[in-house]
């Protein structure tokens, strides 16, 4: 009995390290926003959430997300002065 859970975990394990991560959903830059439904960020341009709002009295906004989630830092910049001796 023994045995046989060892070898059950054995396979459990290798069969977890075997299986791929699950891959992320986009984050799309425009979002619909209303008071009664929240917000659904869906949308990969500002047209199509245009299109999906028209007539619906929801607004498109910029995702917040992306909005306000910290840019990558460039190379720094490096002086061109000479340096006189």
């Amino acid at each position: 009995m023994r045995n046989l859970m060892l070898a059950v975990l054995a396979v459990g394990g290798v069969s977890a390290m075997a299986s791929s991560p699950a891959a992320a959903a986009p984050t799309y830059p425009y979002c619909i926003q209303s008071q009664a439904f929240g917000t659904d960020c869906s949308y990969p341009s500002y047209e199509a959430c245009q299109a999906t709002a028209s007539g619906r009295g929801v607004d498109c906004i910029v995702n917040p997300r992306l909005a306000f989630s910290p840019q990558p830092y460039g190379e720094p910049r490096r002086s061109r002065r000479s340096v006189a001796y």
